[in-house]
């Protein structure tokens, strides 16, 4: 499987005028496959695309979250997960990529709700709780 795309820079529209080959099923399946095989960069291109033909698609909208954090597009990645969020507010996976998003961005006292959020609903799932942690950690470490 060959996916050319342009790279990591997003300012070169030009470079690809058509729309990727396949329909939005392809996309997103080829979307998870790069991401799966770490190319969450090109994965982003693919999802992205499948995103805007299908926009109240839950699983390609989290696919492409989960590709533009592992890409550390962060603030957008922010933004897809706490929509999944706001349509569907016991979605703990999406609460889980939001918080550790916004620790990501540094903004770990706006983390600490969702991942308490995300523990409460799974308190057996060990990355939450990490995340949840170590969000807590910070922010206490940083008190005067």
């Amino acid at each position: 499987m060959s996916v050319q795309g342009p790279g990591r820079s997003e300012d070169s529209p030009g470079e690809h005028p058509a729309a990727p080959e396949g329909g939005v099923y392809e996309w997103y399946t080829r979307g998870l496959e790069l991401l799966r095989t770490g190319s969450p960069a090109a994965a982003v291109q693919l999802l992205a695309r499948a995103t805007e033909a299908e926009p109240d698609s839950r699983s390609i909208r989290e696919a492409l979250a989960r590709a533009q954090f592992g890409a550390r597009l962060f603030h957008e990645a922010a933004g897809n997960f706490r929509r999944i969020v706001e349509s569907d507010p016991a979605e703990d996976y999406a609460l889980f990529g939001l918080g550790l998003t916004l620790s990501r961005l540094g903004e770990f006292e706006a983390a600490l709700e969702p991942l308490a959020l995300a523990v409460a609903m799974r308190p057996d799932n060990k990355d939450y709780a990490n995340a949840l942690r170590h969000a807590r950690a910070t922010l206490e470490s940083r008190k005067p």
